[in-house]
Formats: structure tokens, C-alpha cells, sequence
């Protein structure tokens, strides 16, 4: 029987309303963490010269026919829960057998990915992400990375305005059981003039882009779904995910030389979803700043009413838009 493999964290909330959405549809899904494999899931994958991947993924739920899975959904499961009792040198090797096999048979499936796991390691690279979003006719800010003080400073002096300085990965971290986020910040003068923490790891720098607001625009197959996102506060203006609560938000239209630039980088990128980040300048120019392969979006969903899960699902489902 046709099946969507929904492969997400157990506690993913978004997940969820996307599941929820298959099931009222009436679509068999099957649902797991690579976290339950190898003691709760079990897989048995087989290939000859008769067959592509064949064999089942089971739980103690229920269990699944790989070649029965037309569309894989993969958003941000945990790590592989290996047994207890094993060496820190057994945990490594077996960590690594378990991706190299569990990962690599499924990410063999020939099915409709929503992303694959291969695409969005290499398109999470926001120099790649900048770099193909030129070549795609999108418009970028000037963009250093580096780890050099002096190379910052000839930036900052070639730059006509103010420089911003963000996190070239994940913002987020856990120090001491407490979750932490590192937010874009602009620098004055007095920063430039002591940069020595510069040199401990890669920082990325860009041009500060004057803004009316910014957009969140959140690309399911064909379809973009954006929202305006304003900021009632300083600190929401230079980074919105820094004060959530002075937030307001508005569906928009795209512009069609936007969604274009859009569409080619989505292909070039090989992603079936992200979400986008953009400021548009009092002038109305939008300024590509960054994709999330696995971006939040139920809050956006939640305050505009974008249909963004029932988009994915149709991506899914294979539906045409």
C-alpha cells in the first residue's frame, strides 16, 4: 500500500500538523525518529540484480514495505539511541554503521523527498546559499566571512554603511542545560576597534540593509507563501527573532522577478522546501538573506493562516498546484 515516511523528531509539533493533515486525507503514513532505530525500529533492506531496495522498517506499532514508500518527509530527527554498556570507541563506530546503513537505504528509496538529506547538508552552507542566489538573479548584501580582525576592518571601511555580524550556522546552543541564541547584531565604531575574539572561529559579516520590514517566505513544491514581518521594537528591527512579542505579521504577494530568482535557486539547490528570509527596503526592493532547509514555520502558519502544512502535504501527496 502506498505510504509517506514521516521521519521527525517524536516532540516536532509542525510535524505533526503536517501528519495530521495526510491522515484526514485519508494517506497511510508511517512515522518514526532515527532516534528508535536500531532498539525500537527495525529495518531489513535488500538489493539484487532483480530489485531496487526492498524489505521492511517496522516498529512495535506497525511496519512498513520500503518499496511501498512513494514520499519521504525528513525534518530534524535526533541522533541514533544506541545500547547502553557500550565504550565511547563502540558508541562512534556504531553511530556510524547506523547512519551509513539505516541513512544510506533510505536516502536510496527512489521516492519524492521533502528534502533529502544530501541536499539539505550541502544547501544549509549560507556561502552557497548567497553564492547560488546570485547566480539565480537574486539580489545579495556584500558578505564576508572570515576570521581575520584586519579583514573585517577593510570591510567595514569599503562597506558605505553599517556592517552586521551573525552566526554562519545554527544561532542555537546549550551551555549548561540552558538553550542559548546567538542574534544578528550591528556594530558601532567602538566594535571595530577591539576585534580580537575574531580569530577564535569562522564570523560572518555582511552590509546592513536598510528596511521597511522583512519577509519569511516559505516555498513548498511551486508554491511560495509569504509574510511581512514587522517589528515594533529596536531590538526586533536588527533581528526579529529577538522579540517575538513586537512582531506583527501580513500575508504578501511575491514580486515576479522575486519568485523567479526563487524557483531557480529552490531547483539549483535540489530543496522541495525552505524558508526564506528577506528584507525589503523602504523602496520596496527585497534583499535575499538566507534558506532554511528545515525552517520553523508554524507560527507563521498560525498567524496569517498561510496553508503551509497543507502545502507540504500536497508536495507529499504529489497533488499539482
Amino acid at each position: 500500500m502506498p505510504t509517506i515516511l514521516v521521519i521527525a523528531a517524536r516532540d516536532d509539533w509542525p510535524t505533526d500538523r503536517v501528519v495530521n493533515v495526510l491522515t484526514n486525507r485519508g494517506v497511510r503514513v508511517f512515522r518514526m525518529d532515527t532516534a528508535d532505530f536500531p532498539q525500537q525500529a527495525i529495518l531489513a533492506g535488500r538489493i539484487d540484480t532483480r530489485r531496487a531496495w526492498c524489505g521492511k522498517l517496522a516498529n512495535s506499532h506497525r511496519a512498513v514495505e520500503l518499496s511501498d514508500i512513494e514520499a519521504v518527509y525528513f525534518r530534524a530527527p535526533h541522533q541514533f539511541r544506541l545500547t547502553d554498556g557500550m565504550s565511547e570507541a563502540e558508541r562512534r563506530f556504531a553511530a556510524a554503521q547506523a547512519r551509513a546503513g539505516f541513512g544510506g537505504v533510505i536516502s536510496a528509496l527512489d521516492a519524492r523527498w521533502v528534502n533529502h538529506p544530501a541536499a539539505m547538508t550541502r544547501a544549509e552552507y549560507k556561502p552557497i546559499q548567497l553564492a547560488t542566489a546570485r547566480e539565480c538573479g537574486l539580489t545579495v548584501p556584500p558578505t564576508l566571512v572570515t576570521n581575520d580582525p584586519d579583514a573585517v576592518r577593510a570591510f567595514a571601511e569599503d562597506t558605505p554603511g553599517p556592517i552586521i555580524c551573525k552566526p554562519v550556522a545554527s544561532p542555537v546552543f546549550i551551555e549548561g542545560n540552558e538553550l542559548k541564541t546567538v542574534y544578528t547584531r550591528r556594530l558601532s565604531p567602538h566594535d571595530l576597534v577591539d576585534l580580537r575574539g575574531i580569530g577564535t572561529t569562522a564570523h560572518l559579516f555582511q552590509a546592513w540593509i536598510e528596511k521597511a520590514y522583512e519577509v519569511r517566505l516559505t516555498i513548498a513544491g511551486d508554491r511560495l507563501l509569504a509574510a511581512e514581518v514587522h517589528a515594533r521594537s529596536a531590538l526586533g528591527h536588527e533581528d526579529w527573532r529577538s522579540d517575538y512579542g513586537s512582531l506583527t505579521y501580513h500575508r504578501t504577494d511575491t514580486p515576479a522577478d522575486v519568485a523567479e530568482g526563487v524557483h531557480r535557486l529552490m531547483g539549483h539547490l535540489d530543496l522541495r522546501f525552505a524558508a526564506l528570509d528577506f528584507v525589503v527596503s523602504p523602496s520596496g526592493a527585497w534583499t535575499f538573506l538566507e534558506a532554511n532547509p528545515c525552517g520553523q514555520w508554524d507560527w507563521i502558519q498560525g498567524a496569517t493562516g498561510l496553508p503551509i502544512a497543507e502545502a507540504i502535504a500536497d508536495e507529499l501527496q504529489g497533488v499539482p498546484t
